[in-house]
């Protein structure tokens, strides 16, 4: 009976088509009729009602939705004469309250199911958010958390001030990126979390609380430490080697000089690094030989067991056994070569020992300020965030809609990639995924990936969320450590000096080529066995023992005098430095010896004693005056 304008302009309907035709069946959807039958029955009885939500169907078929006062009419007798209608479109309202929903609930599910640790605080610092990665990692559940105190009850006790000044700068709108922290699980075991602090804010931007997105560090942190100590353990025992290590980079400038090298030719190391090697210690013959080795192993092509001349500060020759080694970056580039020599002038045979040397292995991996992207169930981009962008240096409008395998990863690792977004899309999420992007510039970063699935409010897969952390520095440093590490082991291996480790219990760990060769034992036929009881006479077992027990409590022994027995009985002697080996928290965990062959030398030496003690006798005693003067004519022998 009514129908004003606004309705004919939502529906679409004109009065005249409207006017006369039952509201329920004309314009009502037939799963809707009941309920809207019944309010109208309501009112015709007298009982009116408010703020119902009445479905219609406009004239081209979309749905609409009316909040309605429905009134009863009456006439001048105050009898009901009918029921007007009085709405209010929220069409619009209920799409964006769905989508407000849909994006909360979103939020929500991405915070509980993150690979990294999340937690929240309001603006006293009590707890409001901690999803299961935290609960999973340090032991606490959401319930025992929610209410109480973050730093006063799970940060500990040094860190407090620190941590508790970083969360009350993001309540004041500073955040901060990167933070390193300590957090003690409810066992006691500490946990390094890296950390983002974001301010958290309310619809009219007030500062409502923190949120805290962490990544668990403490794997990294242990691999940094014990690449640290093997650093520091092979920098003591270069420096401490019983044979001459230099280096020199690619103009032929000394860049390595150790003590060895520094007391066998006189030249400190500030005196000499810098210089030109083959021109300040090579004799003029010999230079152009020497530069040729230097040159090949600059070009890659190492040389073992080359005869070095070398000139002493003060004009002595010395013969070294050289194995030149080529020296690289972390990106394989040539930067220099290492020698590490032996000197056989005297019949001596020393090679330093060197083990793994690490320079900083890796660094710790960024979590808030780490790339996200989005994409549906066709693979196509649906987030972008800033970090992304200003890895990758496509913005986001460039990326918004485009499939993410075809344009923006390389050909030989799209199927990986997809098989683990496609994986995510039937539910099953993926933690630490590594896979390439090239930016835009076509650098390569290598990602570390979680892929989170992404649901709809009715629990329908609607695509995958990735949260990745560039690690491309990371794999450069590892491959500049595997690099390091093998160069060193063809080192040690190869060297012309005997080099054996013993652990704590005295039992053989390290035995090169030398000390097989010298002593005709292979590495299998020591492994594992008492150094002390099985290589040594038992004459000089308690001397040795000594040594290492010295060595072993972290005091390290020069050129002692070391007997061994061959496998064949022969008696060797081995002139040795015990330096200490230890493990990542500094601890004492067995000695490595690097020796020096010095028998035949020994011989010599007792030879020419013995001549020396025959000629004195014969001379007192003789049957003949004999005399002897210097070169000033002073008598120096008178029998």
């Amino acid at each position: 009976t009514e129908w004003n304008k606004k309705a004919v302009s939502i529906l679409g309907f004109t009065k005249d088509e409207t006017i006369g035709k039952n509201l329920v069946h004309t314009f009502i959807q037939p799963e809707d009729r009941k309920s809207v039958s019944d309010v109208l029955q309501k009112a015709l009885s007298g009982k009116e009602t408010a703020n119902y939500e009445l479905p219609l169907l406009s004239k081209h078929g979309e749905r609409y939705t009316i909040l309605l006062n429905a009134t009863t009419r009456r006439n001048a007798k105050g009898e009901i004469t009918g029921v007007v209608g009085v709405g209010q479109d929220i069409t619009e309202l209920n799409q964006v309250m769905a989508e407000a929903k849909r994006v909360a609930d979103d939020l929500t599910r991405l915070i509980e199911t993150a690979n990294a640790p999340i937690f929240g605080i309001d603006v006293q610092g009590n707890v409001t958010e901690w999803n299961a990665k935290a609960s999973s990692l340090l032991g606490f559940s959401k319930a025992e958390t929610i209410g109480r105190h973050l730093v006063s009850n799970f940060i500990t006790e040094e860190f407090k001030s620190s941590v508790d000044q970083v969360l009350n700068s993001a309540l004041l709108g500073k955040e901060t990126a990167n933070f390193e922290f300590p957090m003690f699980t409810r066992s006691g075991e500490r946990k390094y979390i890296l950390l983002n602090a974001t301010t958290r804010r309310g619809p009219g931007g007030e500062v409502t609380g923190v949120i805290g997105v962490g990544q668990d560090i403490t794997q990294i942190r242990e691999v940094t430490d014990e690449q640290k100590r093997v650093a520091d353990d092979l920098s003591r025992l270069i420096e401490t080697a019983n044979a001459p290590i230099f280096g020199v980079n690619t103009r032929g400038m000394v860049t390595e000089w150790n003590r060895k090298a520094a007391e066998l030719l006189g030249y400190t190391k500030e005196e000499i690094v810098g210089k030109n090697f083959v021109e300040r210690f090579i004799p003029k013959e010999n230079q152009s030989s020497v530069g040729d080795v230097l040159q090949k192993a600059l070009s890659g092509e190492e040389t073992a067991n080359f005869s070095l001349p070398l000139l002493s500060k003060h004009g002595t020759r010395y013969t070294v056994l050289l194995n030149a080694t080529t020296r690289r970056d972390g990106k394989g580039e040539v930067t220099g070569v290492v020698g590490v020599g032996q000197d056989i002038t005297e019949l001596n045979q020393v090679m330093a020992e060197s083990n793994r040397v690490a320079d900083d292995l890796m660094r710790l991996i960024e979590t808030a300020n780490a790339p996200i992207f989005g994409i549906d169930t066709n693979f196509n981009v649906t987030e972008w965030n800033a970090k992304a962008s200003s890895l990758l240096e496509f913005t986001k409008s460039e990326t918004m809609g485009r499939n993410l395998v075809m344009n923006f990863i390389t050909e030989e690792f799209r199927d990986s990639v997809k098989e683990v977004l496609q994986q995510a899309l039937t539910g099953k999420e993926t933690a630490n995924f590594e896979f390439p992007l090239f930016n835009k510039s076509g650098e390569r970063r290598d990602i570390l990936l979680n892929a989170t699935t992404r649901r709809g409010p009715d629990g329908e897969i609607t695509g995958v969320i990735g949260v990745g952390q560039d690690i491309t520095q990371i794999r450069e440093s590892t491959s500049e450590q595997m690099r390091i590490a093998d160069d060193l082991s063809r080192l040690i291996e190869s060297a012309n000096a005997p080099i054996f480790g013993v652990d704590l219990k005295g039992l053989v760990t390290e035995w090169n080529r030398k000390a097989a060769d010298m002593l005709g034992y292979t590495r299998e036929e020591t492994m594992g066995k008492n150094f002390v009881q099985n290589f040594i006479q038992p004459e000089d077992r308690k001397s040795v023992q000594d040594v290492l027990r010295r060595a072993l409590s972290g005091e390290e022994t020069a050129n002692f005098e070391l007997p061994l027995i061959s496998k064949h009985g022969k008696r060797y002697t081995v002139l040795l430095n015990a330096t200490p080996r230890r493990d990542s928290k500094g601890a004492v965990m067995g000695v490595v010896g690097v020796g020096q062959d010095i028998t035949e030398l020994d011989k010599v030496m007792g030879e020419a004693k013995h001549v020396a003690d025959d000629l004195t006798r014969l001379i007192e005693t003789a049957n003949a005056p004999i005399f002897g003067i210097d070169k000033n004519g002073n008598v120096s022998e008178w029998n």
